[in-house]
Order: C-alpha cells, then structure tokens, then sequence
C-alpha cells in the first residue's frame, strides 16, 4: 500500500508513475477525499480545544456556585459533543473510502523498469545454455508423459475436473525430487530459513500480501471457515512477521518454503495451456526476504542468482528477463522472470518471478524493523520469488532431455530421488 503522505506531497509524479502501468489511474478523487478527512480533523480538533476550555469553565462557575451559567454551558457543550460524534462518525467514513481507494492502487514502479503498455516489450538481461537441437521428430510432454507412464490427465480430470495434474510412477518420483532438491539446495547452499506452513490463509493475510480486494476473483475461497487456499506461498511468507518489530541486526531473514499452490485461473485458456502448462493445481518452492530499505536491490539480485542456481544445476535453457511496467504485479515495485524453453510451444515459459515490492507488503501487514535499541520503527522492504515452480520445470526437463529412443534423461541432481538416470516405457 502507498504511503498516503507521498501521494500529497508528490501527486502529479506519482500519478505519472502509476499511469505507467494503468493509463485510467487518476489520483484526483483520493486528493479530494483526503482533503475533506484534513479539513474535518481541524474541525473537530476545534471544537474539542473548545469543549475542553469549557469543561474547565463549567468547573469554575460551579466552584463560584454560579449554576444557570454553568448548566447553559453543559447545554451549549452536549450539542457540540453531538456535532463532533457526527464528525467522528463521517471521518471513519471517509478513512475506510481512502483506505479502499488506496487498497486498490499499484506500487510504484522501479526507475529501472521498462516502460510500455506492451506485455512483449520486456528486456532480456541474459541467457544461459542453448536451445536443443533435435534429429528426430520430437514429442510435447503430454505424448511423453502418456507414454513413460509419467502422467495421467484423464484420471485427474474424473477426480477433480481440468487442468487438475495426477502423476503417477516416476513422474511423481520426478516431481517429488523436484521439491526435495530445491528444498536442500536452498536451505543447504543458499542460507535460507526452510518454512512448511498451512495451505490456506486468513482474509488479514491475504490483504496484507495484496492479494485482496483486487485478485478476490482469482483465488479459491471456503466461505464457511472465511479462509482462502494458498495461491503462492508468497502471501503466507509476506505474514510472518505481520505486526511485528523485527531486529535490523538479523536482517535479511531468508526464508523459503514447499507448497502447493492452487489457482482459478479464469479466462487463459488456449491449445498452448494444454498438459501441465497452466494449471489449477501445482507445486512450488518459494524464497522469500525480509530487508532493510537501502538493501533490496542488492538483494534482488542476489534472489535472482539463487533461483538460476537451481536451473543452471538442472542444465535446463533459460533466459532472464526484465518486465515492463504494465506486467508487473500489484505489489511489485520490479519484476525479474527466469523463463525456460518449451520446444514444443517453439516459446519460453515463465518459471520464477522475482519481484521487489519494496515497503507495500509492509505497510499493508505493519511489518517494521529497528536499526538500533531505542530507535524509531521502520517499514522493511519485502522480496520474492518462485524457488522453483515445479510444473513447467517438469515439461522444460521432459522435452529437452527427450531421446531418440522416446526416454528421457534425468538431470543428474534429481537421480538420487527418482532412482534411475533414465525414463523409460514401463
């Protein structure tokens, strides 16, 4: 959430930089709702400076046994207790349409990021290894997950209906490796804190992570328990540390976690979507961070680094990109995608992205930290990004390794879990 003083004291630059990412943005209604709130606080502060004198007037006058006076001014002072009482009651009003309004706006995007209204005009940073070159006529990895005994979309579908994924044999020994590598990289190499947390959250967090109000549509709700399935494991690490003072000495806290991740995805649908490509159901491991102001895009960096660690450990193709601001999330300040290479799409495919949202997920879950014992609360800043997610991963290992033979080789990090170096026909 923006910071309702940086919006007054800088509107026509902040709404230039929001405009960036939504043209129909206009900061005009929020100024005039936050004009009226400042003009109604002085009133009332008025009027109170003015009911205190009287309070002290009222005692003096009965000290001095001067009753008629006195009453006339308690009258005169509980119609002004009225007046502010409706005050009060218009002020709260006002707070929650300011606090709606500003629930509803983007962050602020990152001088570095490209702007453009096109989803295409992103920027590649770099690539790492190269496109596979087939001699044979290769299979997408539905074929292959049919024919290996990997996958089994059709059962899926009689249990929970589509775009739902069922592995079965070692693909669900491939998956599970997945999870498992991850997990002991990032935990082991990378420093980070491992988390398991529950799989579904409450609407606090969710608002706190900026999932809500505005994404309420594209996520899964049980609306008996007002609780809502995890769509990434993002919005349970962002409220870790809600309402919490953290210590500036033990920052950046690293955390990372497995979960699964379910999502309604309404309105994506399309022959490329097809399989494990975009699902309502998938697996991922994510890495989150909690820093200092003046730290994070150092740190983003470094988030960056440690989720191609995973991808250059699987020798999978990949390239890094940079997002223009129309494609960033809601709470995203910059975002950086790793995408790997699906042949039989002839296109990349997103598999982590990596996003700043600098102070928005703070303010909204009041997540603050202290430089020093005594000194004033600061916002963090808040990191994060896929550690990996393991579906896409699944397709970018099948299709790539793929043989002539129709096997397909397992990356030698992820042998040990499955029990074979190879996929083969069962």
């Amino acid at each position: 959430m923006l910071d309702i003083k940086l919006i007054r004291e800088n509107s026509q630059e902040v709404e230039r930089r929001l405009r960036t990412r939504d043209e129909s943005i206009s900061l005009g209604p929020l100024l005039k709702l936050d004009e009226e709130r400042r003009r109604l606080i002085a009133q009332v502060e008025q009027l109170k400076a003015q009911r205190n004198q009287a309070t002290e007037r009222i005692a003096q006058l009965k000290r001095e046994k001067k009753e008629s006076e006195a009453q006339a001014l308690i009258a005169e002072m509980g119609q002004i207790s009225d007046t502010i009482k409706a005050l009060d009651s218009k002020l709260a009003q006002l707070e929650q349409e300011i606090q709606d309004f500003l629930a509803r706006l983007p962050n602020l995007p990152h001088e570095s990021v490209p702007v453009s209204s096109n989803k295409g005009d992103k920027k590649i940073l770099r690539e790492f290894g190269q496109k596979p070159q087939f001699s044979f006529p290769f299979k997408n990895h539905i074929e292959l997950g049919e024919q290996l005994g990997l996958l089994d979309f059709p059962r899926a579908a009689k249990i929970a209906g589509s775009r739902f994924p069922l592995y079965r044999g070692k693909g669900a020994l491939l998956e599970m490796a997945l999870i498992s590598f991850m997990m002991r990289y990032h935990t082991e190499k990378n420093g980070y804190i491992p988390i398991f947390p529950p799989f579904l959250g409450n609407p606090e967090s969710f608002f706190a992570a900026g999932q809500l109000p505005k994404f309420a549509d594209q996520v899964y709700f049980c609306p008996e328990d007002k609780l809502y399935l995890n769509p990434t494991a993002e919005v349970l690490l962002a409220n870790l540390h809600r309402d919490e003072i953290l210590d500036g000495s033990q920052l950046p806290l690293k955390y990372c976690a497995y979960t699964a991740c379910f999502r309604r995805e309404a309105g994506t649908y399309g022959e490329e979507e097809k399989g494990l490509i975009r699902m309502h159901q998938f697996n991922k491991v994510e890495l989150f961070k909690f820093t200092k102001p003046e730290e994070s895009y150092q740190e983003l960096e470094s988030l960056v680094e440690d989720a191609e660690d995973i991808l250059k450990e699987l020798n999978v193709h990949y390239r890094v990109a940079l997002l223009p601001t129309c494609d960033l999330a809601q709470q995203s300040a910059k975002t950086i995608d790793l995408e790997v290479w699906i042949p039989s799409q002839n296109r990349y495919y997103e598999v982590s992205s990596i996003s700043n949202c600098e102070d928005f997920q703070a303010r909204r879950g009041n997540i603050r930290f202290r430089r020093e014992k005594g000194s004033k609360p600061e916002y963090v800043h808040t990191l994060n990004g896929s550690g990996l997610a393991t579906s896409r991963l699944f397709v970018a290992i099948l299709e790539n390794n793929q043989q002539p033979d129709g096997s397909v080789l397992i990356p030698k990090p992820l042998q040990e879990y499955v029990g074979t170096d190879r996929l083969t026909p069962p």
